[in-house]
């Protein structure tokens, strides 16, 4: 093989990876009943929501729903020297104001000791995506049309270089969505969700995962960090969902 040969089958090579990848980095195209979705969420964003106990919020997606783990997350930031983050359905996530740590005042971005972050939410027509070293979705596919979970975790992982942090709620919301269904459409078991997740991953093996679900409002079960590559590194063939 002469090496012109050779350079353009590299070249050929490379092409067909990065087309391989390019479909997820598009927007994303929903399902109708996931399009639908979206729409409800738009209309929760502008006009507020019902809640299961009654009561009525004006004021939709206000939290920062990274907050409560910031301490479980920070020491994973700092061995993975995570410095951009895309915050994948941020909701109400502020990464720039200060007093997201109580007790030092510092904003995200300080106390993660990053460079930027950027956020993506389809549901108040935020896109920034783009690719950067650790993608964060709290609170995200629990509310994703079970249809679409697949290519969403595919879009995710297409914009990490590094690290994907996950947190799912695995019960029912306080929320309800507009035609009166409860806001958390996929609720399944932490498992479930690990075993998806792993299957996606392989696709993906460089990029380590840190999954945190919540069987429960305010109790979360953390799987340990793991990546693909590790599966073909280990001297076994069973790989263990703990």
């Amino acid at each position: 093989m002469t090496s012109g040969s050779h350079e353009r089958r590299e070249l050929n090579h490379g092409i067909l990876k990065l087309n391989q990848r390019q479909p997820y980095m598009d927007k994303l195209k929903f399902s109708k009943k996931g399009q639908e979705l979206i729409e409800m969420y738009e209309k929760m964003a502008r006009e507020g929501y019902d809640r299961t106990d009654q009561q009525r919020v004006d004021v939709a997606y206000s939290k920062f729903n990274l907050r409560p783990y910031r301490t479980h997350i920070r020491p994973i930031f700092d061995e993975y020297s995570i410095s951009t983050v895309l915050d994948y359905g941020c909701g109400g996530s502020d990464w720039q104001s200060s007093g997201f740590d109580e007790e030092s005042g510092q904003s995200a971005i300080e106390f993660f000791k990053l460079q930027d972050a950027y956020r993506y939410e389809p549901a108040r027509n935020v896109d920034e995506r783009q690719r950067v070293d650790c993608v964060v979705s709290f609170d995200v596919l629990e509310h994703i049309f079970i249809s679409d979970v697949p290519h969403v975790l595919r879009n995710m992982f297409s914009y990490a270089s590094k690290l994907i942090v996950i947190n799912i709620a695995c019960y029912p919301a306080a929320a309800k969505l507009p035609n009166g269904e409860n806001a958390h459409i996929t609720v399944r078991h932490p498992f479930w969700w690990k075993g998806l997740i792993d299957g996606i991953s392989s696709e993906y093996p460089t990029i380590s995962v840190c999954l945190i679900c919540s069987p429960e409002w305010k109790k979360s079960v953390p799987f340990p960090v793991w990546n693909a590559n590790m599966w073909q590194e280990s001297s076994s063939f069973v790989v263990d969902f703990e």
